[in-house]
């Protein structure tokens, strides 16, 4: 085969894309580098990373010069199946254009393969898996004035059924270990006896034979194939040791069967029941395969158990949407709703798509996408999101947002992207994986040809068995499993919690923290001004002082003016109505009511209306010591009191604050606001650093002196004016109810706005980090352990005869490993991997 690619234009500057493709027959970390040295190697390709744990590669590309057909190829170039779906549409006109359908749909990215049939009016569309989506295809067609309506999707060529795959696996492991454990009893001195009337030794192990050898073929198949198809272009991998290892005992086994005497006379201690005739090893073969393929079954369904936050994600969505077209309420498919469209949204329904209330109230429950428990209150011209739960109250809503730019669809999309990621640490693992299997086959290679030469008496046995042992023990697939499920069951477990990390880089470096910088507003405080305080002269009512106040205020576009309006809404006061209102920018407002002149504002501007403050001056002064803004109220020139607003800080964000000093970080306060207040909220929240008076674009240069100090920096933020500092830090940490370009330079968003996520995202890098370190320290241990066993490394402690009771089972009579246990340990190796990742699960965080 031949990777077509164009050469690429010198003159043309790179316009990057990014491609996530599904491969298939990735056993172990040395597939994982042979894939991704296959992509860099076309021309065009920035970057290729290949998770084993996803099974997915995710390349970054000039389309204009590279394509999806070209980087397929290229996976299959290098022995692997990339993974391609084909979706299935009817055509609903009676006539159409089909060069006009064809030249539509392949303007579609990603589309690789499109089949018109006329006749049936039947659309085939291919692509690389999960890369198009069919509403594109649809509203492609629609713009040649062809309706397409979704019939069925169907796996097509290198379409993946993981459930049959599942069924399979089960299917040839239980047959194999059956078959292994039916011969190996059959071996044994007492059932060749019983058999011996009627059936000869030789007639034994003939009829071994002939039930292994469809067996062996079957089983073996997924080995032997995927090893072939490397081998072909000079590679090797998991595969290839499996498949050299059970080959070996089988085809030792059938010559001694068949031509006994090319072999020396041998009586071992644990074949004895042959007598002179050498021992064969079908059941060996047999039980090989069945632990290996019962491992990858096990495999699968962790895998399986990794990915479970995304597929929770998944099926949060709504699946039907009640819209309202032409005055008329229909439901349809979530897939069918468009921007602009206006839903009806009843009680206990899930939210459809992204959106704005017209019309209703109601509350809401959006802890899948916050972590917040308590449901948020929706009135007109407050935004909703797609998959959160309608608990009370109906609404109409107007869809702003659907299909892959929901804020869901975004959170999935950021999640795989995490989980398809490689964190810096695994760099080793993958530098061993490249030359781990030639070493293997060269280590296996050199102990034949020592035992063969200086072994025992038997030593064409010993020498095949330890060949065998060696080939199979050697595990690179704990290797490859060690980084990508942790880092799959950390991000699952972050995004359950509202924490989204963007990549493993960024998940392994929060673990090194040592300063956290905080901005004020929006991050440690909530980021919107309300009423904190109302004290009024000489005893009067608050709440009548506050109810003429907000009625004043009502006309007010200030935002003191509009925090005021909201106390009252909050407590449910009447307004009465409003007369003769006039504003004075930056200074206050005059207006009547009921009959009364009320002024509202500022210390000089009731100065300027000739209103004495007196006591309520003292008063002002000590709230505005506090970080407070002191708003005066007089009614008919006679002060009636002092309303303080404030931008109150956060609840948990004193406990956010302590919780990472706790953990030894520095914590700095960042923010634009003067000296006095930022300290004022810095000894609310006990924070001990403060920077203030730092305009937006210094905000960088503040990041960069810390870490010019040598201190890895996350930067916590939320607005537009952090984007720059947020990309700058080490880390940067977003607060999700803050602005999209916030979130998009970010590497971790808070879906909360919850200060106290902050410690929790650390306390997940750390767990994640603790626990890659787990799996690769076992996976290198076990191989640098073992690997020696198997070769036989322990004969020249027991050649002697001087195993001791009780393990010759596992290493016979001079110390060689049993092959059926290096396959039962191989197994074990990549399952305590996959275990330990998914103990993060339960991590305390």
């Amino acid at each position: 085969m031949t990777i077509e690619t164009r050469d690429k234009p010198e003159t043309v500057e790179p316009t990057n894309e990014t491609l996530t493709i599904g491969v298939g027959g990735m056993t172990c970390a040395s597939c994982v580098s042979r894939v991704e040295r296959a992509l860099k190697r076309v021309p065009g390709v920035g970057n290729a990373t290949v998770n084993l744990a996803t099974e997915k590669a995710t390349v970054s590309f000039d389309p204009s010069y590279a394509d999806a057909e070209t980087l397929l190829s290229a996976i299959e170039h290098a022995g692997y199946d990339p993974m391609r779906d084909t979706v299935v549409l009817d055509v609903t006109d009676d006539a159409f254009d089909v060069t006009a359908l064809q030249r539509a749909l392949h303007t579609v990215k990603n589309v690789m393969e499109v089949d018109i049939n006329p006749a049936a009016r039947r659309v085939s569309v291919s692509f690389p898996t999960g890369a198009v989506d069919t509403r594109e295809l649809r509203r492609a067609a629609e713009a040649e004035g062809i309706t397409l309506r979704e019939r069925a999707a169907e796996g097509g060529e290198h379409a993946h059924d993981h459930g049959y795959d599942d069924r399979m696996l089960v299917a040839k492991w239980v047959s194999t270990g059956i078959a292994g454990i039916v011969m190996m009893v059959a071996g044994m001195s007492w059932a060749l006896d019983a058999v011996a009337p009627w059936f000869s030794i030789q007639d034994v192990l003939v009829s071994m034979f002939i039930v292994a050898l469809p067996l062996q073929i079957w089983a073996g198949s997924q080995f032997y194939v995927t090893a072939w198809k490397t081998g072909c272009h000079g590679g090797t991998d998991m595969n290839t040791l499996i498949a050299l290892g059970t080959t070996a005992a089988f085809v030792y086994s059938t010559v001694a069967t068949f031509w006994p005497e090319l072999f020396e006379s041998a009586h071992l201690a644990h074949d004895h029941a042959l007598g002179d005739r050498p021992p064969v090893y079908f059941e060996t073969a047999m039980i090989i395969l069945s632990l290996i393929l019962f491992g990858r079954w096990l495999e699968s369904r962790a895998k399986g158990s990794t990915t479970a936050a995304i597929t929770r994600l998944i099926g949060l969505g709504a699946k039907t949407a009640r819209v309202v077209r032409d005055g008329r309420e229909a439901d349809i498919p979530v897939e069918e709703v468009v921007p602009g469209d206006v839903l009806l949204v009843r009680p206990g329904d899930k939210v459809p798509v992204d959106g704005v209330v017209v019309d209703g109230h109601s509350a809401v429950d959006e802890s899948m996408l916050t972590g917040e428990s308590l449901p948020v209150e929706k009135t007109e011209g407050a935004s909703v999101y797609g998959a959160t739960m309608n608990r009370m109250g109906s609404f109409r809503m107007r869809a702003t947002r659907v299909g892959r730019k929901t804020a869901l669809a975004q959170i999935i999309r950021l999640v795989e992207e995490a989980q398809g990621s490689k964190a810096p640490i695994q760099r080793l693992a993958d530098y061993v994986a490249s030359i781990f299997v030639p070493a293997v086959i060269l280590i296996a290679a050199i102990g034949f040809v020592v035992w063969l030469i200086f072994g025992p008496e038997g030593a064409a046995i010993y020498a095949t068995l330890n060949a065998v042992a060696v080939l199979i023990i050697a595990c690179p697939c704990a290797l490859g499993l060690a980084t990508p499920t942790a880092i799959m069951v950390g991000t699952g477990r972050g995004a359950e919690q509202g924490i989204l990390i963007r990549s493993g880089e960024a998940l392994e470096t929060a673990h090194r923290i040592t300063t956290v910088v905080l901005d004020k507003t929006g991050t440690i405080t909530e980021g919107k001004p309300r009423v904190t305080d109302i004290v009024t002269a000489n005893g009067a009512d608050e709440t009548a002082l506050l109810r003429v106040a907000a009625a004043a205020e009502r006309g007010s576009e200030h935002a003191l003016g509009e925090a005021i309006v909201r106390e009252s809404q909050v407590r449910a006061l009447d307004l009465p109505d409003v007369r003769d209102f006039e504003a004075f920018a930056g200074k206050g407002i005059v207006a009547t009511v009921e009959g009364y002149a009320i002024v509202i504002g500022t210390r000089p501007f009731m100065a300027e209306r000739s209103v004495e403050l007196g006591a309520l001056a003292d008063a002002g002064a000590a709230l505005a010591r506090s970080a407070k803004t002191a708003v005066f109220v007089a009614v008919d020139g006679t002060p009636a009191g002092v309303i303080a607003i404030a931008d109150t800080v956060k609840e948990g964000a004193a406990e956010a604050v302590s919780s990472l000093k706790r953990r030894g970080i520095e914590v700095v306060l960042l923010t634009g606001d003067n000296d006095s207040t930022a300290h004022a909220i810095a000894e609310e929240v006990g924070i001990d650093t403060v920077i203030a008076d730092v305009l937006p674009d210094e905000k960088v240069a503040k990041v960069r002196e810390l870490q010019a100090q040598g201190k890895v920096v996350a930067m916590v933020g939320d607005g537009i004016n952090d984007a720059p500092a947020l990309a700058q830090a080490d880390v940067g940490i977003a607060i999700g109810t803050g602005a999209d370009v916030a979130m998009e330079a970010a590497d971790v968003t808070l879906m909360g706005g919850d200060p106290r996520l902050v410690s929790t995202a650390i306390s997940l890098s750390q767990a994640t980090m603790r626990t890659i370190r787990q799996n690769l320290f076992w996976a290198f241990a076990y191989n640098v352990l073992l690997i020696p066993v198997a070769a036989g490394g322990l004969y020249l402690v027991f050649k002697d005869g001087g195993v001791p009771e009780g393990l010759g089972w596992v290493l016979g009579e001079y110390g060689f490993l049993n092959p059926m246990l290096a396959a039962g340990a191989m197994a074990f190796s990549s399952i305590s991997v996959m275990a330990n990742s998914l103990r993060l699960r339960r991590a305390r965080l």
